[in-house]
């Protein structure tokens, strides 16, 4: 390892040329809230002042998993729950990804009312106030089965950004997780908030009916549906459908967009939502953006009503109730797995295999292992 990699001082800060994972394998001990203050942590002070190198390397090391992962979402987490998060999702070819960019650029183009210090490229590095929203945008890809890789398309459609230091994009690949986020979205997201970003846009990867995970991590919910799909009673399905808190009819000047409204308007006079919201339909032309500044407003009029009868504090709630189980899950599989080899597992799956044991008493035992790991 690189001698400049090393941060033996509180305050120094990493060498440029050094991996996240170099940094935290050196200085894990900088990590520990208990005993350290998080402005003595170089890389968490450098989030904090939206630094996009340092930002870049601390979701690098939570997406990884790198060494000290953990401990860096634990100093950031009390600096989380200011940012809007807005989840996206579809069906492939929506729109969703056009449609992200151009909300991007409104929010953009929006005062903030509270205004941030942050560096800017276009006063020479200086820092001055950004008197509009900043963005971060997480855009999730589907994995290759094959290869494990991605072709992350969506930074092709949302080049126009690149010199916009109001605007972070990262693209995360499912690596083979189902719902249409990757398994790490969440955490993602969280160093984005503790970044000091208003508003964060989640596209999801192109989801069927039941792959509904970004309901858990957005405090509000887009769904986007396109005229022409051939389905005309998507909108009677469960799934998918259940989760919007806004509805939005993209390509809408195709033939069949007023049939879709009508399919949409015919399921909500079927069923009232257990908190009392009728989500509004906006019809939109993304690639011309148009509607853009309609869904805003529906997102601010959505956003009011949360603040009414303490419902954005119920909603979290219900969300955390989730999340917490899935990061237990979570938890526990990996306890599961460090307690066997994959030799031993497989010697275990033949004996299953072979009828001389029963699945259900050895995930019994292994789970009884786990718990003493």
């Amino acid at each position: 390892m690189p001698v400049r990699c090393l941060q033996g001082r509180v305050g120094s800060a990493p060498d440029a040329a050094c991996s996240a994972t170099e940094v935290f394998r050196v200085s894990p001990a900088l990590l520990y809230t208990d005993r350290l203050k998080a402005q003595h942590n170089p890389l968490i002070d450098q989030v904090r002042s939206r630094d996009p190198r340092a930002l870049a390397r601390a979701i690098s090391a939570v997406e990884n998993r790198a060494p000290g992962w953990s401990d860096l979402l634990k100093a950031l987490f009390p600096h989380t729950g200011k940012a809007r998060v807005i989840g996206l999702t579809g069906a492939p070819g929506a729109g969703k990804s056009t449609l992200v960019d151009q909300l991007a650029k409104h929010y953009r183009k929006t005062k903030n009312p509270h205004p941030v210090l942050q560096s800017r490229k276009d006063k020479g590095g200086a820092t001055a106030f950004d008197e509009n929203h900043t963005v971060g945008i997480i855009a999730v890809d589907p994995t290759s089965p094959y290869t494990g890789g991605a072709i992350l398309g969506d930074r092709i459609r949302m080049q126009d950004h690149f010199a916009d230091p109001g605007i972070y994009i990262r693209s995360m690949a499912t690596r083979g997780s189902l719902g249409g986020l990757a398994r790490t979205t969440a955490d993602v997201a969280s160093v984005l908030d503790a970044s000091g970003r208003d508003v964060i846009l989640i596209e999801t990867v192109g989801v069927g009916q039941d792959e509904v995970e970004i309901v858990r991590l957005a405090d509000i919910t887009i769904v986007i549906l396109v005229p022409g799909m051939g389905d005309d009673v998507q909108t009677i399905k469960a799934g998918i459908m259940e989760i919007a808190d806004i509805f939005v009819i993209n390509k809408s000047d195709r033939e069949g967009a007023e049939r879709v409204e009508r399919e949409i308007r015919a399921l909500q006079s079927l069923a009232t939502r257990h908190d009392g919201w009728t989500p509004p339909i906006v019809k939109t032309v993304a690639s011309e953006g148009k509607g853009v500044v309609e869904l805003a407003a529906a997102v601010r009029e959505y956003e009011s009503y949360l603040q009414k009868e303490n419902r954005a504090l119920t909603k979290s709630t219900e969300n955390w109730q989730e999340r917490l189980v899935q990061m237990l899950r979570d938890a526990m599989l990996e306890k599961a797995r460090s307690a066997m080899s994959d030799g031993n597992l497989a010697r275990l799956a033949q004996e299953v295999a072979e009828h001389k044991r029963d699945p259900y008493t050895l995930v019994e035992e292994i789970a009884g292992k786990a718990g003493r790991v």
